[in-house]
Formats: structure tokens, sequence, C-alpha cells
């Protein structure tokens, strides 16, 4: 009987500068940390080896923050470990660092592909510099430029590259410029994504001010059916709702999460889902460092079956894939299309879903049916 897979993610919370619509759990400007911060993740990695031994890992991602902020010697530190606790080969897992332009070096991208990364996500949001720059982005566009070419001549031949839209101030034509370049790279795999204001952040404090003015509902969505339409016509397939890859080259670290495989999150603030159980560590950066850290989690949350079931549904219909009723069988045991019959007969009516005997799949209605369906299922 072969093991459960689990993904690894290992959460970075330094950068450079905090962007004006960022609210995760990251912390600007404090490099002294960062060494101690290494040795707690070193740590934590070791605590959990037990834990990791009961199964098969295939994904490792390494997200924050910006993990390319910090010296490249702890991203070794911290593959080397992983890598001494499990019986996979990291050069044959889905590896991703995600790097922004500006804080990368060459030098650093060799010293992740020698260790076994073998996929890079480039925050690059737009191509327009002064767009860059109402966000709080440190790069310009011909940073980004760099960044990608360095990686392709250090020889990452899977990359993904980041766009936003819905930006204040961002019309359909920095959308169709900023979109062009991108495709004219060929990376691998892009990824689109409508701005949140979330708050608290500095970003709803100049929207409320009005000094930055967002685009309208319809704007937006005709800014995301451009995209989608576009890069569905150069190869790319929209295999989720804000996620486009040529074949084979899907995101599988969070495609397991949409199929509500177990991850476990290492590192302040980070998530885990281990045996329908959610839970993650402290968000206090120095109670992280000082602590001990299994004294810091917060349960979030230990699943019911009937919660479980919902969720799957809710998570496998991001995927334009849509669920297949028969590993929905496989996993609980009952058919979805007799459970979930009045949700699915309701979507089907709006033409959001359709079935066949084998699959229930979503029309690509992207951020629409997205709202829609997690309106049926929560």
């Amino acid at each position: 009987m072969s093991l459960p897979e689990l993904g690894i993610y290992i959460h970075i919370p330094f950068c450079k500068q905090k962007c004006t619509y960022c609210d995760f759990i990251s912390f600007p400007n404090q490099e002294e940390k960062q060494e101690k911060y290494t040795q707690k993740l070193l740590e934590e990695i070791e605590q959990n080896k037990e834990l990791i031994s009961k199964y098969q890992v295939t994904t490792l991602y390494i997200g924050g923050g910006t993990p390319s902020y910090i010296e490249s010697k702890n991203i070794v530190q911290i593959i080397n470990t992983i890598q001494k606790n499990i019986k996979e080969k990291i050069e044959e897992m889905e590896v991703t660092i995600e790097v922004n332009p500006g804080t990368v070096t060459k030098q650093k991208l060799n010293d992740y592909k020698k260790c076994g990364i073998n996929r890079l996500s480039i925050g690059l949001q737009t191509t327009n510099d002064e767009l860059l720059k109402t966000i709080g982005r440190i790069h310009n566009y011909k940073e980004f430029l760099n960044t990608y070419q360095l990686a392709r001549e250090v020889g990452f031949e899977n990359i993904n590259v980041d766009l936003m839209i819905g930006l204040p101030n961002q019309t359909i034509k920095d959308i169709k410029e900023s979109l062009k370049k991108v495709i004219d790279l060929k990376p691998e795999h892009i990824s689109i994504y409508s701005l949140i204001v979330e708050p608290n952040t500095p970003m709803e404090k100049m929207i409320e001010e009005k000094t930055l003015i967002l685009p309208t509902e319809e704007e937006e969505r005709k800014q995301y059916h451009y995209v989608k339409n576009q890069l569905e016509l150069h190869g790319y397939e929209h295999y989720e709702i804000s996620n486009f890859a040529i074949p084979k080259k899907q995101a599988k670290h969070n495609l397991n999460c949409w199929e509500q495989k177990e991850y476990i999150g290492v590192g302040v603030a980070a998530h885990s889902y281990i045996n329908k159980k959610r839970y993650s560590n402290t968000e206090n950066l120095e109670e992280y460092l000082k602590g001990n850290i299994e004294q810091t989690k917060t349960i979030h949350e230990i699943q019911e079956i009937e919660e479980q079931k919902k969720e799957y549904m809710l998570l496998g219909l991001r995927k334009l894939q849509g669920v297949q009723i028969i590993k929905f069988k496989e996993k609980f045991g009952e058919n979805p299309l007799f459970i979930f019959r009045k949700e699915i007969e309701k979507l089907v009516k709006q033409g959001l879903i359709e079935i066949d005997l084998d699959n229930i799949l979503l029309t690509p209605k992207g951020l629409d049916f997205a709202n829609l369906v997690w309106e049926e299922f929560v």
C-alpha cells in the first residue's frame, strides 16, 4: 500500500520593503534575525521528521515574504535538512522558490539550482514601472527581465511569472502590454491575480482618501477575460481560476492542495493540514524565535466528514477539470451527485457547471464562477 502524499511549505517572512497591498505575515529589513530564524526552521523540520516519515513527500514550496531576500546559504541549509529527513530525492520532486527582482543574483540562482530547486515563481505583477511604484514594488521591468534571463542562463526550465489585474489606475492597455511582453518570454506558467484590498493596508488608506482609484467591477471583468482569452490563444491551459500553464507544467504543489491532499507548514505563521486537522504556527516572530514551537501552534479546525466533503467539492471546482465523481467515491464512499444534488442542480441551471458520466466539469467563468461556487458549498 502506497503512502499518502505530503507537500512541505517553508515560510520565509522577510522582505526588503512591504508592498502597499500586502497583509501577509512579513517583516521588512530585519536582516539581523535571518540567521536565527533559519536555525529555528531547521529545528522545526527535525521535530517533524517522524510525522513526515509516514508520507511520500512530493512537493516543496518556499514562499514568503521574499525568500530570495535572505542569503542563499540559508536556503541551501533548509533544502539539505529536508533532504536528510525524507526518503525521496529532492531533485525528483517539484521544488519551488518565490523570487522577486531586485533581491536575486546569478550566484543565488546557481545555489538554488545546485541544491535541488527546479521551479521559480517570479513576482512581476506588471511591466508598467509607474504602476510598480504605486503598489510599492522595489523593482522595475528592466530588473525583472534581468532576473528572468539570469534564471534561464542558470538552467531553470520551469518558471512561473505572477501578474496582477485590477490595480489602481491600471487600464486595459496596461494589461495588454504586460501580457504581450510576458508571453513573448515563454514562461512555462503564468499566474493572474486580481487585487484584493485588505483591511489596514496602506493601499486601503490611499483608496479611502481617493489618492488611488480602482477599476470598476466591469473593467476588471474585461481585464480578466482578455487575459484568459489571450493566454489560451497562446497555448496556455487555464487549469485553475488564477493559473495558466503549458502542458505538463501545472503547479503540482497547489494542485495537491486543491485536491485536499495533506501538507505541513514550517516557519512563522505557516499553516498545515494533517489528518483532517488545520493548524498554524504563531504569527509573532519573536514568539516563534524564542518559544517552544509546538506550544505556539493554533488549531483552527478539526474537520468532521461533512465539512471535508463540502471542502473537497469547493476546492475541486476551482480546477477546470472539476471534481471526478469516481475519486469522490473512492475517498468518501458516496456519490457527490446525490449528496449535493440541490447545489449542483442550481449551478447547472445557471450554466456554471456541466455533468457527464465521469466528471463534474465547470464552465470556465473564472472569478464570477468562483464566488457563486463558494456561496453554494460553505
